[in-house]
């Protein structure tokens, strides 16, 4: 395959830029075929910017039943993804989809079974992960160079979001038409990340979710978990969309010193010898470890969401392997699940979670929800 053909299901802010993108020809080796969504508006706006050799279609019947796409790029709500990325995959299409991969894991699971089983190129649109500042960071803890992994804390609140937010789209901040708050919405960048930098998943989450803390909303808009891993180490993710200003900072104790994402910079305070061997050989009194403070340099820019595009297509033209597997999709997700459990039980919830529980916990929800689907 010489030249991909690509259709798009969802022209919102996220389709209609994957669209853009790709009938500017920002993505080499990829054409725009076919669009779908259900709005004559958006049709329209289609028709008006994309010129005619791109089809347009207003059913899913209609548009997976053309000839003219060897892939899909899936830009729709949230609860769409899994049921549309599993109809592409029985029909022999590669998948690319956005953030998150669904609301729950038992969906999301079904989607990398199809995907499995279909042997067709899965990617998730995780553009985070070609930002050079945390692939710099993962290099830096899988090489081993910050030791062993002893703690993690994450505080990303700068996502402040007002009344008027909530209020702009009748989807919005709903368990029957989102599935939950900065969880899903704000979150799955930074869910990703915490666990794709340091290569580890948590073994037991204990989380407290306030729904509607700051605004009159039913979902969860303030969040703090705190999570075990199997060698030990603790986190702590802290995130809300109600406070300003917000602070978005990243830290990684290993023995071998610190790690800090803030501001666009990372420090490593490096640690001149590990600390357990510091302390087995020290006999004073207050003594620590010779600490470096060391600005590492990162180069090159993040390619964003064309760049996740562009490794989708060239894995499938070229063979070259995935950034952000769409099987991967599932970690993040598992996360903020088990955040949500842990809160709706009152108690620890260990990975992976209980699926049918989770999901029996969600559709009490959705039976309740102000804004049904």
């Amino acid at each position: 395959m010489s030249n991909m053909r690509v259709g798009i299901i969802g022209l919102g802010n996220m389709g209609t830029g994957h669209a853009r993108d790709l009938i500017n020809k920002e993505v080499r080796g990829a054409q725009l075929t076919a669009i779908c969504d259900s709005r004559p508006e958006r049709l329209q706006w289609a028709k008006e910017h994309l010129g005619d050799e791109v089809q347009l279609f207003d059913n899913l019947d209609g548009f997976f039943d053309c000839d003219s796409i060897d892939g899909i790029i899936i830009a729709t709500p949230h609860y769409s993804h899994a049921e549309l990325a599993i109809r592409a995959f029985s029909l022999g299409l590669h998948v690319l989809c956005e953030k998150p991969a669904g609301v729950y894991t038992k969906q999301v699971r079904l989607m990398n079974e199809a995907a499995a089983a279909s042997g067709k190129v899965f990617s998730m649109m995780y553009n985070q992960r070609t930002n050079p500042l945390y692939q710099k960071l993962r290099d830096i803890i899988l090489s081993g160079e910050l030791g062993e992994v002893r703690r993690t804390n994450w505080i990303i609140t700068n996502w402040y979001r007002s009344q008027s937010y909530y209020d702009s789209g009748g989807w919005r901040a709903s368990w029957a038409e989102e599935g939950g708050g900065v969880l899903i919405n704000q979150d799955p960048h930074q869910l990703d990340l915490w666990q794709w930098v340091t290569g580890m998943m948590p073994k037991r989450v204990r989380a407290f979710c306030y729904f509607g803390k700051y605004r009159n909303i039913e979902v969860e808009d303030d969040v703090t978990a705190f999570v075990e891993y199997e060698n030990g180490a603790t986190g702590v993710f802290v995130t809300t969309t109600g406070e300003a200003p917000g602070t978005n900072r990243f830290e990684i104790n290993g023995d071998r010193g610190k790690l800090v994402v803030e501001d666009g910079k990372l420090t490593f305070w490096r640690l001149r010898i590990p600390e357990p061997e510091f302390n087995q050989a020290f006999k004073g009194g207050f003594g620590q470890p010779e600490c470096w403070k060391c600005e590492i340099p990162v180069e090159g820019k993040e390619l964003g969401h064309k760049g996740i595009t562009q490794n989708w297509v060239d894995a499938i033209v070229k063979g070259t392997t995935l950034l952000a597997p769409g099987e991967e999709g599932i970690r993040g997700l598992m996360l903020s699940n088990a955040m949500l459990l842990s809160t709706w039980t009152d108690n620890w919830v260990n990975l992976p979670i209980d699926e049918d529980l989770f999901y029996e916990h969600l559709q009490q929800k959705i039976k309740n929800s102000r804004k049904k689907s």
